[in-house]
């Protein structure tokens, strides 16, 4: 894996980041939106990827065939707010410096696909202006923890996560890249109330009925696929069918060690379960009421 030293939490205007995320923080600021540009934005390890691959699909399986054989899903649908340096298998030893704004502004595609996990008050302000769809996607709190647990184990990109017991501390307290899960989901939650183009999705729907939220998000984004097309989709962004498919599955990226967990580890709900103790799950639970106040916005621990 990548020697480079892990980077450190800094407090950037209130939210816990890393300056992978920040150190570019001009140009994300003064980002252009287009009208047609879609954002799918998230908390991170709650289902970005996933719903990146579906949306990509939706656009382009069938104008643009060859992008799942030629392009990684991060070329496909740029970062937006990333900006880091990584060896690429087709470019060689030498280090690619990976910059969300520049990568996105190279987009020959149209429209532009783009990928944020930014909070919504960081979020560009001409995404609003230029009124551009945002597909929202938020996860339970329990399987985000289990989630970016294991992700941090696993990649040099994100701080060391310590033991499991600090984790979720940590955790619940919001020291986390990106700052609070419980602030993440209910900013974009309260945002949804007053920007009529926000679909917010549920990973735990995506997980029990996946062709049923694909026609809510394709009626959303004013696609029509065949029947044939949406099976077709549906059978390619199956978990086990995304694990092994390496222009999804992130496995040509040497800054994560998937010798400690893979990149798509299980996508399960309910996985929390393998991971809390009865004491750390009455603890969390009864944090979790404080901080979430909003009856409107409810979640499910299992299916």
């Amino acid at each position: 894996m990548d020697p480079r030293p892990r980077p450190e939490l800094i407090d950037f205007h209130g939210v816990s980041m890393t300056r992978n995320f920040t150190q570019n923080w001009e140009d994300i600021q003064n980002f252009q939106a287009r009208p047609d540009d879609v954002l799918i934005a998230s908390y991170p390890k709650a289902g970005n990827t996933w719903l990146c691959y579906i949306t990509d699909l939706l656009y382009f399986s069938q104008t643009a065939p060859e992008r799942e054989q030629t392009l990684q899903i991060y070329q496909r649908i740029p970062h937006l707010e990333a900006s880091f340096e990584f060896v690429m298998p087709d470019k060689g030893p030498t280090p690619t410096l990976f910059n969300g704004t520049d990568m996105i502004n190279n987009l020959p595609s149209s429209p532009r696909l783009i990928k944020t996990h930014l909070p919504v008050q960081f979020l560009p302000k001409t995404f609003f202006e230029q009124n551009c769809k945002i597909i929202y996607i938020s996860r339970n709190a329990k399987d985000s923890v289990v989630s970016y647990f294991h992700m941090e184990r696993m990649t040099v990109l994100l701080p060391e996560p310590g033991d499991w017991r600090s984790y979720v501390q940590r955790f619940m307290e919001g020291k986390m890249v990106f700052g609070s899960w419980y602030d993440h989901v209910s900013g974009w939650w309260k945002k949804k109330q007053t920007y009529p183009q926000l679909h917010y999705m549920f990973y735990e729907d995506l997980v029990q009925d996946t062709g049923r939220e694909i026609d809510k998000l394709c009626f959303f984004l004013g696609l029509s696929p065949s029947a044939e097309e949406k099976e077709r989709i549906i059978s390619k962004v199956q978990f086990d069918e995304m694990k092994t498919n390496n222009m999804v599955n992130m496995s040509s990226l040497r800054t994560m060690d998937f010798t400690v967990s893979s990149f798509i580890r299980k996508g399960k709900v309910g996985d929390w379960k393998n991971h809390f103790t009865v004491a750390q799950n009455k603890e969390f639970d009864e944090d979790y009421k404080k901080k979430m106040k909003d009856p409107t916005l409810v979640f499910h621990t299992e299916i």
